[in-house]
């Protein structure tokens, strides 16, 4: 099966939103498969990531994925994210377009 999240979005197209405090996680391509994650602490996901260090920009680059799914609280994703990252949750969570339109 073929990794449904490897083609890099644009920032303004995202997988999903993660949130901690003012840093915001924007993800535009993972590397591995959910459950290949799951066994590797050092898996990566590609995101672009403002805070109040980056004045309002975005820096792109690689971040582990088990440090924003341990410190971010996802904001928002696309239902395919939402099947593959969090079986079953049945929270309303907005897709990315959905939160950038209040939130950007």
């Amino acid at each position: 099966m073929p990794n449904p999240f490897a083609k890099t979005r644009k920032i303004d197209n995202p997988h999903a939103i993660y949130t901690a405090g003012d840093i915001e996680w924007r993800i535009l391509k993972t590397y591995k498969l959910p459950k290949s994650e799951a066994k590797d602490p050092y898996a990566r996901w590609m995101v672009a990531a403002r805070s109040g260090a980056t004045f309002g920009g975005f820096d792109m680059g690689d971040t582990y994925a088990t440090e924003i799914k341990s410190y971010g609280r996802l904001v928002a994703a696309t239902p395919e994210w939402l099947e593959a990252y969090r079986p079953g949750f049945d929270a309303k969570i907005p897709t990315p377009a959905e939160w950038l339109k209040t939130n950007a």
